[in-house]
């Protein structure tokens, strides 16, 4: 009884952090969009400022800076039309202030409107500068985008008889691709995937990830086992290597450059996983009843690339995968997360007894609460990959209705499940038949 008292003021305690941190979050992006509008109205209100300063401040006074102003703040906020004419309405204020006041000394008078004009041009041309950037950046923007779905596409969220869901999360905002990988492919072996994390960083980690896919693409098809694929990808980080070396001439490059990675299988119709582990964070099992199970090697193992500092006999280790329970795969963006006092976050203490319906919610469960842990500062990025087998067959019923909502046809619901595989209807010891 003091367990389930604990654990219900452990959520109620989560839930109200939730409800803070979405409060905090939402108070930030109300206060950014505020300060955009804000910043986007200051050419204009610099003008109206600068008019209101010039009419009511003594003679001797000068409104230049604030006509100044304005098209330089309208020049990297706004398109070249509205920066021409935040540069037209300054020069012509200067110019009617002339007319208004008369000054005795009309040669300073026409060298602030002649400041305000060169001003206004330097403001044109910064516009021209900021705009190509933009053009430059939304294009390096799409560029990476196109290279992250290249070699890291997102999986089928049916495969093989199993719900998959994964999700790639940068620690920069503006990052799309690192040195994180996954992949999913069925196989005449069954499912198999790879959650790895390649030393390094920017271009040169992009470029052993699209190794490390690759090949696992390839030898996922042709090695019977784990452990083949494993010695299939240990070579070709080791080409890649010493083709590095040979172009950088840098033997320390080659040395130190690993990838940590786990291999999973989970053969078709057994409620079994196979697991091989090269020196990367262990899998967690989430039961349907809320328990977490994790997935340690009985003996640890060097990361793939470094074969040359040992060698040992890889072994796949067997798992039982029991109906309704999830597998859940992650990098060390996750367990590295850490909080104001430097506490690392525990992915196991802060999903046990929880449920999750599928493996997306799950997903977003841990990228939450990594968030709230970390305080919304990570420092490294996160790759997740969630799988579910053997879901309950009311379950099947209540998705082929929604999928078929409107159809009332037996021949619909046979097409249905010809669509998503029967493995996907049939879970291990159960069949149906339409």
């Amino acid at each position: 009884m003091g367990k389930r008292e604990s654990r219900s003021a452990r959520r109620a305690v989560g839930g109200l952090s939730d409800r803070r941190v979405d409060r905090r979050v939402g108070g930030r992006r109300t206060f950014r969009r505020t300060a955009r509008r804000a910043a986007r109205r200051l050419p204009a209100a610099l003008i109206v400022g600068g008019v209101l300063f010039a009419l009511g401040a003594p003679a001797n006074y000068t409104c230049a800076p604030f006509l100044s102003a304005a098209p330089l703040v309208a020049a990297p906020l706004h398109t070249l039309r509205v920066t021409a004419t935040a540069a037209l309405a300054a020069v012509a204020v200067a110019v009617g202030l002339v007319f208004y006041h008369r000054p005795a000394d009309t040669g300073e008078a026409l060298a602030e409107i002649a400041a305000i004009g060169a001003v206004s041009l330097v403001a044109l041309g910064i516009n021209r500068i900021a705009r190509r950037s933009h053009q430059q950046l939304a294009s390096a923007r799409g560029i990476a985008e196109a290279a992250q779905r290249a070699v890291l596409p997102a999986p089928p969220s049916r495969i093989g008889g199993l719900r998959v869901a994964a999700r790639y999360v940068a620690a920069q905002a503006d990052a799309r691709i690192g040195g994180d990988l996954y992949a999913v492919q069925d196989t005449p072996h069954g499912v198999r995937v790879i959650v790895g994390d390649v030393r390094g960083k920017g271009l040169g980690a992009v470029e052993a990830v699209a190794v490390v896919i690759g090949a696992f693409r390839e030898a996922a098809e042709q090695e019977p086992t784990l452990e083949g694929l494993a010695g299939r990808l240990e070579h070709a980080l080791q080409r890649e290597g010493a083709r590095r070396a040979n172009l950088r001439a840098d033997a320390v490059d080659q040395a130190e450059g690993f990838t940590t990675a786990v291999l999973a299988e989970l053969p078709p119709g057994e409620p079994v996983f196979r697991l091989l582990n090269r020196g990367h964070p262990s899998p967690l099992l989430l039961h349907a009843d809320g328990r977490i199970g994790v997935a340690d090697p009985a003996v640890p193992a060097l990361p793939l690339g470094l074969g040359e500092l040992g060698v040992w006999p890889d072994r796949a280790e067997e798992r039982e995968f029991p109906a309704g329970a999830m597998l859940l795969l992650m990098t060390d963006g996750v367990t590295e997360a850490r909080d104001a006092g430097g506490t690392f976050y525990d992915p196991r203490a802060g999903l046990t007894g929880c449920r999750f319906k599928n493996p997306e919610a799950l997903l977003d469960a841990l990228v939450a609460d990594v968030a709230r842990h970390s305080g919304g500062q990570a420092d490294d990025d996160m790759a997740l990959l969630a799988i579910r087998r053997g879901e309950r067959i009311e379950q099947h019923f209540v998705e082929s209705i929604d999928r078929f909502r409107g159809r009332t046809s037996c021949e619909d619901v046979r097409e249905g499940i010809g669509r998503f595989g029967r493995s996907a209807w049939n879970p291990p010891g159960m069949s149906i038949n339409v």
